[in-house]
């Protein structure tokens, strides 16, 4: 789980993939307007971090987390889909396929996270509104 102590001493962290459209946005939007540095995790180079879903599921949910309406959920196949009913087995699933998870996941240097990207809600988090 990610610790929120020792989180609030790091800089802000965007995970996701490079080429997703969200992502791409999300990261302009810090180019821009960001006052701290920005750590960028690539899933698919990089992976998910181990401790980062449990942290995350304890904030937003699972069911925030995986995308249920990206392509990567839509190729799974049925038995697959079905087999997602809990924080265990949506755990295993965005570990497996990491371009399930919805993105970005942001985790903000106070510990906090958050999922998708608006810019209103990332102006609103640098105190900006």
């Amino acid at each position: 789980m990610i610790d929120v102590m020792k989180q609030a001493a790091s800089p802000l962290t965007l995970y996701g993939i490079p080429n997703c459209n969200t992502v791409k946005l999300a990261r302009a939007w810090f180019t821009e307007h960001a006052e701290e540095d920005v750590h960028f995790h690539d899933f698919k180079k990089q992976g998910v971090p181990s401790n980062l879903l449990p942290g995350c599921m304890a904030q937003v949910g699972w069911e925030t987390l995986v995308n249920r309406k990206g392509t990567t959920w839509r190729k799974l196949d049925e038995a697959t889909r079905d087999a997602v009913v809990d924080a265990a087995s949506a755990a295993a699933l965005m570990l497996a396929k990491p371009s399930v998870i919805k993105r970005p996941v942001v985790v903000w240097p106070d510990g906090r996270i958050s999922v998708g990207f608006s810019s209103e809600q990332f102006a609103a988090r640098q105190g900006r509104t």
